[in-house]
């Protein structure tokens, strides 16, 4: 089975492509020769993940899975949310969100916040989502250097350490993008 992910994030395909059985490969858009970018013009996450996903299999006819991330704050009633990478502007650059992020906090005493990963898959016609949430808090400073976009901000419960300064072992096995990563492949394991 070929399946196309709508990412050409190469870190990103090696590292689902490593946790799948040699029967599912997984392309990435360049190689489909899809080398435009897909508008994410939805007004939520999983508008987002379905309409990269619907772009690569209604233009290039693939089967196809896309993710979208968000970071929800309740104080901000959900911001930056869907606008997560773009929070401080077009440049989407993670140093602005980040310090948009902690001024917009800095009257605020609930700090709690969560990662939302949606992944969208078109397999054979049908489509089908999986949702992974990772609960914790805004810290008040910036911690660590692993990661990216608002890890070392992002402190996940059960944890005194932000995801920046977690080991990529552990964040996986604890991130948004693990868990729904995670439903994917049991779901392709299960259907291959």
């Amino acid at each position: 089975m070929q399946i196309v992910f709508a990412s050409n994030n190469k870190n990103k395909i090696l590292e689902i492509q490593s946790m799948l059985p040699e029967t599912i490969k997984i392309l990435s858009l360049e190689s489909i020769g899809c080398h435009e970018e897909i508008p994410e013009t939805a007004e939520t996450i999983e508008g987002n993940a379905i309409l990269k996903a619907n772009y690569v299999t209604q233009k290039y006819g693939f089967n196809c899975f896309a993710d979208d991330t968000g970071l929800e704050v309740t104080a901000l009633n959900g911001e930056p949310g869907v606008y997560s990478a773009r929070y401080a502007g077009e440049q989407r650059n993670a140093e602005d969100n980040m310090n948009k992020l902690l001024e917009a906090l800095s009257d605020k005493d609930n700090r709690k916040a969560q990662f939302k990963t949606v992944i969208a898959l078109n397999l054979d016609g049908k489509q089908h989502l999986f949702t992974g949430i990772a609960r914790g808090e805004i810290t008040l400073e910036k911690s660590g250097n692993q990661g990216f976009g608002y890890d070392p901000i992002f402190k996940p419960e059960e944890y005194q350490e932000t995801f920046a300064q977690l080991s990529l072992e552990i964040k996986n096995k604890i991130s948004h993008r693990g868990k729904a990563t995670l439903q994917l492949l049991d779901f392709l394991k299960a259907n291959k």
